[in-house]
């Protein structure tokens, strides 16, 4: 369920299926209907298990920074259907919106196609009449067969692999990398992080076999720390003095992605890369629920499978070595729940499992029962749990499910600001 999109369903009459179907036919058709929007972008699209977020406004803000106009198309929401859809970082307005929901209406796609799908096209119309410079586009789920998947990218990029979504991607690393390398397009470039060896050996398979330039992380360029700031190196640029502001070491990978993408999109539309304006463009990147501060000790990160929970601690741990950590727990009962507890339990003092407001939830109290914390509980009120731990002078952070962000986020803001 995305938030507020059936507001829009029921203003124009145009209804979709909330089930997920992977396939590009109806979107395919549903576009031809539209005039085939996508077409008319420039397009770097993004797929893989985590960083995609990180990567994109790592993009977003280099482009930004050399005057170039962007839109952005990510998922899930962070607050409602507004925020996954962006024009230069301001979610679509209710306006917009309804533009692009009464072409749509006008089109006759009224039930042909899933919830996703409709939000897909919602976006490629959206891009169309804004026009922007850079179109970044994350996959839904997958790549092969995601509904975003009918682009051609000036380049592809592919931040992580790791097991997720296995009811609809299969259960090896191998069948996941089919899927997220399937959005490789014929001689166009595609940029990866250091993936695990079997994803490796699909990425390469599928990239010789479309003739695709492969660059991947740590091999064809790198980002290494250098007197208490980074530096970025490939093949035929250098820069130094780079500043994050998002914290984390796996950030520096997304950031390197990020530079090399955004080279690759220069050298294709004759842009002059201007070093302080990148240098401006990392230092400014900073994503909304990904170790987001909301108040002193208090943090939001949506990690939500065992590789993003590894991330999240691996982070704690250099910014809050020996401090007693309070998690607050959510989760959808299809992630994989005990990886991500156990990843979790390496560094949290208590927990406080909470129920997220979504059909795929797993309730408070069985969280609880898998957790092998010693010292949790459950809770139903967490403003009051929030304002407690902040007593205790703990670092508190809110995790496990974007659902449960979403929900929390801005309600948290603007209580304890």
């Amino acid at each position: 369920m995305i938030p507020k999109l059936d507001h829009y369903k029921k203003k124009w009459d145009v209804h979709s299926d909330v089930s997920i179907k992977p396939g590009l036919t109806a979107i395919t058709e549903a576009l031809k209907l539209v005039g085939n929007p996508q077409d008319k972008l420039s397009v770097i699209h993004v797929a893989g298990t985590n960083g995609k977020g990180s990567t994109i406004t790592f993009i977003e803000h280099i482009c930004q920074a050399h005057g170039l106009s962007t839109a952005t198309f990510m998922s899930p929401c962070i607050e409602d259907v507004h925020d996954q859809i962006k024009l230069n970082e301001q979610p679509i307005t209710p306006a917009e919106m309804d533009e692009v929901f009464h072409i749509m209406a006008d089109a006759g796609l009224d039930d042909k196609l899933t919830d996703f799908e409709l939000l897909t096209v919602a976006a490629f119309l959206a891009f169309e009449r804004f026009a922007p410079d850079i179109a970044i586009i994350e996959c839904g789920m997958g790549g092969r067969f995601d509904s975003t998947n009918v682009v051609m990218p000036i380049v592809s990029v592919v931040p992580s692999i790791a097991l997720e979504h296995t009811n609809f991607l299969g259960t090896t690393i191998e069948s996941i990398a089919m899927h997220k390398s399937g959005i490789i397009k014929e001689g166009k470039p595609v940029v990866t992080g250091a993936l695990p060896v079997e994803a490796m050996t699909v990425f390469t398979t599928e990239a010789e076999k479309l003739r695709s330039a492969l660059l991947v992380c740590n091999e064809d360029f790198n980002v290494l720390e250098e007197n208490a700031t980074e530096t970025y190196i490939a093949e035929d640029i250098r820069i130094i003095s780079l500043i994050r502001t998002m914290p984390g070491l796996h950030q520096r990978s997304n950031m390197a992605l990020a530079i090399t993408a955004f080279n690759i999109v220069a050298q294709e539309k004759g842009i002059n890369i201007n070093v302080e304006a990148l240098r401006n463009g990392v230092e400014d990147a900073q994503l909304a629920a990904r170790f987001e501060q909301l108040a002193p000790q208090l943090y939001v990160d949506g990690a939500h499978n065992p590789a993003s929970a590894k991330s999240l601690v691996e982070t704690i741990h250099e910014k809050f070595p020996n401090e007693p950590i309070h998690f607050i727990v959510g989760m959808l009962g299809d992630k994989n729940v005990q990886g991500v507890l156990e990843e979790l339990e390496k560094v949290g003092t208590t927990f406080a499992f909470v129920d997220v407001a979504n059909e795929r939830a797993i309730a408070a109290k069985d969280l609880s029962e898998i957790s092998k914390a010693e010292n949790k509980s459950t809770t139903y009120d967490i403003l009051t749990t929030v304002k407690e731990r902040m007593l205790l002078n703990e670092v508190i952070i809110m995790t496990g499910s974007l659902y449960l962000l979403a929900k929390w986020r801005k309600k948290l803001k603007e209580t304890l600001k």
